[in-house]
């Protein structure tokens, strides 16, 4: 077992409401309970010593792995080969209450072999919240093979199906059993809240049942999806990894579904991804109902509206840029120094103190994704519509404001291009809305905004000694955020001056393909450190390469930025110098960024196919 495999060295399991990550050696190192944002059960990720893990490996020598996803599932298979045999364990979580809260979430992992014999071993070891919280262990609970890991506030059940001898190791769990061709056994982990009854003893055709259900599950779900293009693999997995990123119960969408992975190894850059930006899951909408994923995107639009009803931020802001999944403001940041970090990168941060921060482009991206339906007067209602107008109302006395910008910088505020590219979003879309819906509207004060904001980025954001449009109003920095441009609207994809950005992107910002966000050397973010090419940006560039009558390129770009997916189609954060992932991982933002990307370049090529 390595103590810390490389980030990319994962799949992802859930049951939309929370999920769990598995090495490609069989080792689930990354679980929190009951959501995506509690403290967490497993966290060898963070730490192979304080934080806990749960490993089923073949106790042999000389083993090779392979990992695989049952197709269109999130069903992941770890494959043992051995020099005796080949053995997989299979691992999942039921998808049960699908849109009610529940304390209850169960992890199964079956065992089985399909040549010669092999034998494996079990290791379990949890370590209650982040590690800080001491568990004791009951053996045998009446009789039947399970163990019972009792922490303060969750109880963690271990129960054997078949023959799995547990065997405690101090206050953990231990288990060898050999297997032979046809054979089989599992291990079910439920985790719920301290206090609840014990789980019924699974049996055999219980965890049949429980497979066949998530199997059925995942493939009615993909089966909506109405993508038909050049990559169904990718985009479906991308889709499904979407999906799990969702806590159901509100339809919100987080960014990723770990915290504290470093954006450098040995960096300082290690954020709490699990909590829903309104960038990213505005975005998403766009993305799933593209894909005919209605339903997700309407979720989303209900929990975003609810927060215009909710009446304001704890900062005075009418919305601030992430929240809880169930809507709570309060993202206090904390340092857990008692975790060495992965490969000791260090802090680990719980929390996320950049929910303060006043980043205006989040209510072009809040307006966007409730603008995304015909009839936005049917999605929102008339007091809804009162508090998207009244929104508004506030950003035209708003919009021209400094800000910390898309990147969450912490090195002061600036007049960002792209937080006023939102905000000429926010008014356009608005105003769009007010028209087709006859509703009540201040439209002369919004377009006045609409039309300022328009003029003052292409006097002050457009920099004539660049030739290129920039990152903020007193430099000549580049930032890749402002890719969104055309897709958008602002910008015509074939206007002079966005060729002109692209070709000096080009120039700065692109690697072989990869983009950069922006230079923390020109454009310093107060922060120590270097990052990676930003795999979101990657795809963002692919799909402005294909607007802009270039779509040759952008499919020699979008096929080499494949070849960095990991060994499963999953995307971290970034790509390093050498081409291992970092960051947060996976990062819903890239995936949604592939759907776009995927479809408008379908479209493009399918055109130039037609003109040929």
């Amino acid at each position: 077992m390595r103590r810390y495999p490389p980030i990319a060295e994962h799949g992802l399991i859930g049951d939309l409401q929370t999920c769990a990550l598995v090495s490609s050696d069989g080792v689930l190192d990354w679980f929190c309970s009951p959501r995506f944002d509690s403290p967490s059960i497993f966290a060898g990720l963070l730490d192979h010593d304080r934080g806990g893990y749960f490993a089923i490996t073949a106790d042999a020598p000389d083993i090779t792995t392979r990992q695989l996803y049952l197709a269109d599932t999130a069903i992941l298979i770890t494959r043992f080969l051995t020099a005796d045999g080949v053995g997989e364990v299979i691992d999942f979580m039921p998808v049960t209450g699908e849109h009610t809260v529940t304390d209850h979430h169960q992890v199964v992992r079956v065992m089985r072999v399909v040549r010669g014999a092999v034998r494996f071993a079990l290791e379990c070891r949890p370590r209650f919240d982040y590690g800080r919280s001491a568990h004791t262990l009951d053996l045998d609970l009446d009789g039947a093979p399970a163990a019972r890991f009792m922490g303060p506030d969750v109880t963690a059940y271990l129960q054997a199906v078949g023959p799995v001898p547990l065997e405690a190791d101090g206050n953990d769990v231990r288990a060898y059993v050999t297997l032979a061709a046809g054979e089989r056994a599992a291990v079910v982990l439920t985790v719920r809240d301290a206090g609840g009854d014990a789980p019924a003893q699974p049996t055999v055709e219980g965890a049949t049942e429980a497979f066949t259900a998530v199997h059925a599950f995942w493939h009615d779900w993909i089966g909506r999806c109405t993508y038909r293009g050049r990559w169904q693999q990718i985009v479906n997995r991308s889709a499904i990894t979407l999906k799990l990123l969702t806590y159901a119960p509100t339809g919100a969408p987080i960014a990723a579904a770990t915290m504290g992975l470093p954006e450098q190894e040995g960096g300082e850059r290690n954020w709490d991804y699990r909590y829903t930006w309104v960038r990213d899951a505005s975005l998403s909408v766009r993305a799933m109902r593209d894909l005919g994923f209605t339903e997700e995107a309407d979720a989303f639009r209900n929990w975003l509206g609810q927060r215009f009803y909710d009446g304001g931020t704890p900062n005075g802001e009418p919305l601030q840029i992430m929240y809880r999944v169930d809507g709570d403001p309060h993202l206090g940041e904390e340092i857990l120094g008692h975790l060495e970090g992965w490969r000791g990168s260090a802090p680990v941060r719980v929390g996320n103190g950049a929910a303060t921060q006043l980043q205006l482009d989040i209510y072009g991206e809040a307006v966007y994704a409730i603008a995304q339906v015909d009839q936005v007067t049917h999605a929102i209602g008339y007091e809804g519509w009162k508090r998207f107008a009244d929104l508004l109302d506030w950003l035209c006395e708003n919009w021209d404001r400094a800000d910390e910008g898309i990147w969450e910088t912490r090195g002061g505020r600036q007049h960002f291009t792209y937080s006023r590219l939102m905000c000429w979003v926010a008014f356009d879309r608005g105003i769009r809305q007010a028209m087709a819906n006859a509703r009540p509207a201040d439209l002369p004060r919004w377009t006045g905004a609409r039309d300022a904001i328009l003029e003052q980025i292409m006097t002050r954001g457009w920099s004539a000694e660049r030739g290129a449009f920039v990152q903020h109003y007193d430099t000549t920095v580049l930032d890749a955020s402002l890719l969104l441009m055309p897709l958008v609207g602002f910008i015509a994809p074939t206007d002079p001056r966005w060729i002109a950005t692209l070709e000096a992107m080009d120039a700065e910002l692109v690697a072989d393909s990869l983009v950069y966000r922006y230079n923390p050397e020109a454009s310093p973010d107060g922060l120590r450190g270097t990052e990676g090419t930003f795999s979101l940006c990657s795809f963002l560039y692919v799909y402005a390469l294909a607007r802009s009558g270039r779509p040759e390129q952008a499919r020699y770009a979008f096929d080499k930025m494949l070849t960095y997916a990991n060994h499963v189609g999953l995307f971290a954060e970034e790509i390093g110098p050498t081409g291992e992932q970092l960051g947060n991982f996976p990062q819903a933002f890239t995936h949604l960024a592939l759907i776009t990307a995927a479809l408008a370049l379908d479209v493009e090529l399918d055109e130039a196919a037609g003109r040929g």
